[in-house]
């Protein structure tokens, strides 16, 4: 409990300088408090009463009425987050998750497709990115995303406060600003994962400059091909699993589950060895691989593909072993939602959703 304290009063001195007033800075720190108290529900009310305020007005400022810079505090979250959890062989995991919502006037609200519901339905989403290595996981960046009837409204924009800058951008956008930042601030890692919704071209080849390896989600309709002599294959992902032989799938582990090791069946096919500057006259001469990583579930055959992006001689473990890292973000928003309020957010702005998911980001971290 005294570690645990001590480094909560670091992060709290971390985040003073955010602040002009001692009084936000207050305002501030009562709020984290808040987040990491032990009510289930973590709205103004709730927060308030544990702070010892008669209403929660001092709370709400925080997110509204005051100024101070969210991308401030998600700068100095990345930067606690990295000074605990560094690994050179880090994995950035980019993810989304969406935020039930009634009403119209919360800021990116929309009748939109969400996984955390399962179904299309009122919600705001947010793309994240979490820094996870053998060290632990946590959140390094976020950003609201907002629907084209949003952007394409400019009253609409305006009421919610959305900063004049801020134009339409499609979620894989966001997750490639969210990659050039954390390269930009030269976060350690070596690797990306991601869902088949940013499995596209423009996260790849930032990635292939920057000399990281990826295992990207993509739809059985994905366009594979090969490069090798030695492999002629051809067509979509789901094509080309129909024809890996039986002895060419292996049984691993993608890692430690709540009930053990998750085992999967994967087939691995490595359809491509070039030198790097064959992309980019830029780049030097180490060879890199693509390929396409396929997994297959034990109880119903299901299939789920993935392009991978790799140093040429990297073994299916290690592939196998990154994509297992996803399930960490999956992990961070259910604990950030049932136990730091992520979902608690009572703010319609653009700022006032900023700051309340940078702090439980701090909160969380």
């Amino acid at each position: 409990m005294e570690l645990w304290s001590t480094t909560l009063r670091q992060a709290k001195q971390r985040v003073r300088p955010l602040f002009a007033a001692p009084s936000v800075a207050a305002s501030a720190n009562a709020f984290l408090d808040g987040l990491l108290g032990g009510e289930r529900r973590k709205t103004g009310w709730m927060r308030a009463e544990a702070a010892g305020d008669p209403g929660p007005w001092r709370q709400q400022a925080i997110l509204g009425r005051t100024h101070w810079d969210a991308e401030a505090l998600r700068d100095v979250v990345r930067d606690v987050v990295v000074e605990t959890l560094a690994a050179p062989d880090a994995v950035l995991v980019i993810d989304e998750t969406g935020f039930l919502k009634q009403g119209k006037a919360s800021c990116g609200v929309g009748r939109q497709y969400t996984g955390s519901a399962g179904k299309i339905t009122n919600c705001q989403i947010g793309v994240f990115a979490a820094y996870v290595s053998e060290q632990g996981h946590a959140f390094i960046d976020r950003q609201l995303y907002l629907p084209k009837a949003w952007t394409q409204d400019e009253a609409r924009m305006q009421a919610a406060h959305v900063p004049e800058a801020i134009t339409f951008a499609t979620k894989p956008q966001l997750a490639l600003a969210m990659v050039e930042r954390a390269i930009g601030a030269e976060v350690p890692f070596s690797w990306v994962a991601a869902d088949s919704i940013y499995g596209v071209g423009e996260i790849e080849l930032a990635l292939r400059r920057a000399y990281k390896g990826y295992v990207l989600g993509v739809t059985g309709q994905h366009h594979f091909w090969s490069w090798d002599a030695n492999l002629d294959v051809a067509g979509t992902a789901e094509e080309i699993a129909k024809g890996i032989p039986d002895q060419d799938w292996l049984r691993l582990s993608a890692g430690a589950g709540t009930k053990g090791p998750r085992l999967f069946d994967w087939a691995y096919l490595p359809l491509a060895t070039l030198q790097a500057d064959a992309l980019d006259v830029a780049l030097d001469q180490s060879l890199w691989t693509r390929g396409l990583l396929v997994r297959r579930s034990l109880s119903d055959g299901a299939l789920a593909y993935f392009t991978t992006w790799c140093p040429a001689g990297t073994p299916v473990e290690r592939l196998v072993t990154v994509e297992g890292r996803r399930w960490a973000i999956e992990d961070a928003f259910e604990t950030a939602k049932t136990e730091l309020g992520l979902a608690h957010n009572e703010s319609r702005s653009w700022h006032g959703w900023h700051r309340h998911v940078s702090l439980v980001m701090l909160a969380f971290a």
